[in-house]
């Protein structure tokens, strides 16, 4: 596998080796074509992907002054807090005097959002300082080497660009290998480790090898299990999600036998998918009566997929006044993690309300973006109560792609619920008669029976504390059921939508 080194002449750069990967050498070789044939060249990636590497590649190769935000702080030292932009100007100036040729400014785009903040009252002076200093180069025939993450404006305009480009399995090869010993680097599978995730950048591969450098026996398995922990991060913490696994779901096994088809193996076999072109499904819609299981499944999904499950839910569009900013961030990092699902919770309600009419027009772009090969691994898994109340437009072919449904739990799958959840505890309650608590709840969702349970075993302990234990230990969850039932009464009372006329099941129901 090639590594590119080279020892920097003493004075142009740092005495130790730089070593570029396949990308970065390419994008190194466009600067330096670009310096070749032109006065003005910027350097830019996306994702910290070794712009500052390259640049003291190229100070090596052809030498001039290297300056970034530690020199620029010092200049501002001398200047009045406000006075950003002079001092810009007055480093540059000073540096293109004193450079034979060739000057390179490292991290443009740190100022950039310096200027460019809310709070700054000096907007826009940052383009008149930076085409001064272009003016001035220009005029004294020096050249200059920009690396900056977005291109400011006057630099757009005048400078020939080059991007780092996405990196590739032989890129996550040499900048890990820099770090692990060779003999390391060629038993790990980087083809996996690129699979697993495309989308790291050079910081958090250069982080994950020097780590993992001092582990006896690294293999590929243990480099994905650092990624999943550091690096793969969700927008939710998983310890704070109540563990829940496919186990301990019951009634739905069509459900989540389908989500294992049809976006689990296509996100995970990847032999199997390349070799018959699978694709997982990019938009799915879980639907069903309050209670059935929606946002369980939801649960089960962030800890199976841990750091690639990202949240949103109601609380993020009611709390915050830029929810689209917030949407934003949240698809950026499915996709700088994919493969991974994006889960909106209670989707008809968040689309509900007048001042979110907006909103599903957002994300039905973002949608329609995940058609591209870069960000096709992104699922985005809706539950809604009433799929009426959704915009039709999300439910259109080619938007939702599979449509799930959930229900009330079947004669079977109440028994299995009650035996999982007592089994385990001490007697009478783990003996108690599984078949009559299941036909006695007939109706009853799976968020009724577990209240219903909890119920049953507050009440036992509490005459069980008091000795008042004198009756069948089925009386206890019978009761409870009976609770149930009177407590989705009132709601349906209070509701201006009877419950049987939504979700069509009997009045008797809990």
């Amino acid at each position: 596998m090639p590594v590119l080194e080279l020892v920097p002449q003493t004075g142009r750069a740092p005495a130790s080796k730089i070593v570029l990967s396949p990308t970065q050498q390419k994008a190194a070789d466009g600067v330096l074509l670009g310096l070749q044939r032109g006065d003005c060249v910027v350097l830019q990636d996306m994702a910290s992907d070794g712009k500052s590497t390259v640049l003291r590649f190229v100070q090596a190769q052809i030498g001039g002054t290297l300056i970034g935000v530690r020199e620029f702080l010092s200049s501002l030292a001398s200047h009045a807090p406000l006075a950003i932009e002079e001092a810009f100007l007055d480093l540059l100036d000073t540096e293109i005097a004193k450079t034979e040729t060739y000057l390179l400014v490292d991290d443009l785009h740190l100022l950039k959002q310096v200027v460019e903040s809310y709070e700054y009252t000096r907007q826009h002076l940052f383009d008149a300082a930076l085409t001064a200093i272009l003016d001035n180069a220009a005029s004294l025939g020096k050249k200059l080497l920009f690396a900056a993450a977005e291109i400011p404006g006057p630099l757009a305009r005048r400078a020939h660009s080059w991007m780092i480009g996405d990196f590739t399995a032989t890129d996550y090869a040499v900048i890990c290998g820099a770090s692990l010993a060779p003999a390391v680097t060629a038993q790990l599978d980087f083809e996996e480790i690129h699979r697993f995730a495309p989308s790291l950048n050079a910081h958090q591969l250069r982080k994950a090898a020097q780590w993992l450098a001092h582990e006896p026996a690294l293999d590929t398995p243990l480099f994905l299990g650092y990624l999943s922990q550091h690096d793969l991060v969700s927008n939710v913490k998983i310890e704070e999600v109540e563990a829940v696994t496919w186990n301990d779901l019951q009634g739905v096994e069509d459900v989540i036998r389908q989500l294992e088809a049809k976006i689990a193996l296509p996100f995970e076999n990847h032999e199997l998918a390349a070799a018959l072109n699978l694709v997982p499904k990019r938009g799915v819609l879980l639907s069903g009566p309050p209670g059935t299981g929606k946002t369980t499944i939801g649960r089960a999904l962030a800890h199976r997929l841990k750091g690639k499950f990202f949240l949103v839910d109601g609380s993020m569009i009611a709390g915050s006044g830029d929810f689209y900013r917030e949407i934003d961030r949240v698809f950026h990092a499915a996709t700088r993690n994919a493969p991974s699902i994006v889960f909106i919770d209670d989707a008809d309600v968040i689309f509900s309300g007048e001042k979110e009419a907006g909103l599903y027009r957002y994300l039905l772009t973002k949608m329609d973006g995940l058609e591209s090969a870069s960000t096709g691994r992104i699922c985005v898994m809706m539950t809604a109560m009433e799929p009426a109340d959704l915009p039709a437009a999300i439910l259109r072919s080619g938007r939702v792609e599979l449509w799930l449904e959930t229900r009330l739990p079947d004669d079977a799958a109440r028994a299995r619920i009650f035996q999982t959840r007592l089994e385990s505890l001490p007697a009478p309650l783990c003996g108690v008669d599984i078949d009559l608590l299941s036909s006695a709840s007939r109706g009853c969702t799976g968020a009724d029976l577990k209240a219903v349970i909890e119920d049953g075993k507050l009440q036992f302990a509490y005459d069980h504390a008091n000795g008042r234990l004198d009756g069948k230990v089925e009386d206890y969850f019978l009761e409870a059921i009976a609770t149930a039932r009177d407590h989705r009464r009132k709601h349906q009372k209070r509701s201006s939508r009877p419950l049987e006329e939504a979700f069509g099941f009997a009045s008797k129901a809990c």
